[in-house]
């Protein structure tokens, strides 16, 4: 669920994960490191004969056309059906290529797509901003603060105190709903989901005000734009009791999928120790994160972020790419002893739960020991 971000306005910005970052062996937008003798070089010198930092602009081009023309038969689809419930069929292959859209503006936000910033910032603005109503500068901010320490407490801002917690320790800080909600995390953590469609909105929002003043005012034009589109065509299309039923379903749909891309990557594995662990680029990334087993179906449904491991160690790589690089990054860590995580689809989530329903077991106790 989304975090509220502090400002960034004293530090430079960077994109989320440039190739540039990663051949310093950083992640995103971290401090620059010698890597001349780090378990991570040999590893960065063999993707690099290989070509697969070599951005792939031609494959995203045909991905952005598609996606853009399959949102086009969608909206023909609604105007097409008008006033009627059948129009509610239409929100999931709408909210499933929204979920297409964001990866798109993932993408760009890394880098992925093209090595020119401005590029790569108009693509976000386009594919966040304009068509999902989702400012990229927030997601941007917060998702650069993640990669430079997934997982880590104090620093990563998707594991800090929200909705959700992530340690004994926050949780036992909980007090009244909060605490309630903690206790069930686990089981209520997809029905909150279906909530994450509209926090996503509401988040870029409340970052307008972070962001400095020119920036902003794109930003927000390109958020109410989105929002006076939206509107229109429901309203245009359908009654406004139909046409609030669509945008809450739509949304709940998209929120749903969207939470269930990112939740396998992260949730259940290592949490770095704020005070003592120190770990290299490598175990930084390997250890905190986890892969969802390859499939055809699996890589479309996940837009690639199943090659979650691989994506975090070159942050910068080109979606199609990161498939040819998990043989290399497999046996790199094999060859060095490290754990390296991979599961199917269904125990990802399982793992997961199970993490959140440990983490909120200590508030348990009481009330079962009363019963």
């Amino acid at each position: 669920m989304p975090q509220a971000v502090s400002t960034v306005a004293d530090r430079p910005r960077d994109r989320a994960g440039s190739t540039e970052s990663a051949d310093r062996s950083t992640g995103v937008g971290g401090r620059a490191a010698d890597v001349g003798g780090s378990d991570f070089a040999p590893l960065l010198r063999a993707v690099k004969a290989q070509g697969l930092l070599e951005r792939r602009t031609g494959w995203y081009a045909a991905v952005i056309a598609s996606n853009l023309l399959a949102l086009g038969g969608v909206l023909t689809g609604l105007v097409l059906l008008g006033n009627t419930w059948w129009t509610l069929l239409l929100a999931l292959p709408l909210a499933i290529l929204w979920s297409r859209t964001a990866f798109v503006g993932h993408d760009a936000g890394h880098a992925q797509i093209t090595g020119d910033r401005r590029a790569s910032r108009l693509i976000g603005l386009v594919h966040a901003n304009l068509l999902l109503g989702m400012n990229e500068a927030w997601w941007n901010d917060k998702h650069v603060r993640h990669h430079a320490n997934p997982n880590h407490i104090d620093k990563d801002p998707d594991v800090g105190v929200g909705a959700l917690v992530w340690t004994q320790k926050q949780a036992a800080q909980r007090e009244g709903f909060a605490r309630w909600l903690t206790r069930n995390q686990a089981r209520l953590f997809f029905p909150m989901l279906l909530l994450e469609g509209i926090a996503l909105k509401i988040s870029g929002f409340q970052y307008l005000r972070q962001q400095p003043a020119r920036e902003r005012v794109v930003s927000a034009l390109l958020l109410v734009t989105h929002l006076g589109l939206y509107a229109t065509l429901l309203l245009t299309v359908m009654s406004p009791g139909k046409a609030v039923v669509f945008a809450l379903v739509h949304h709940a749909l998209f929120g749903l999928h969207l939470g269930m891309a990112f939740a396998p990557n992260h949730k259940g594995m290592e949490m770095p120790d704020p005070e003592g662990d120190r770990w290299g680029h490598l175990q930084r990334q390997v250890l905190t994160s986890r892969n969802v087993r390859s499939a055809v179906l699996t890589d479309w449904f996940l837009g690639g972020l199943n090659y979650q491991i691989e994506h975090h160690l070159f942050p910068s790589m080109p979606r199609p790419h990161l498939r040819r690089a998990q043989p290399l990054v497999r046996a790199h860590c094999e060859s060095l002893g490290m754990p390296y995580a991979e599961t199917g689809l269904v125990e990802s989530y399982r793992q997961a739960l199970q993490h959140m329903h440990e983490v909120g077991e200590p508030l348990r106790q009481p009330a079962e020991t009363a019963r």
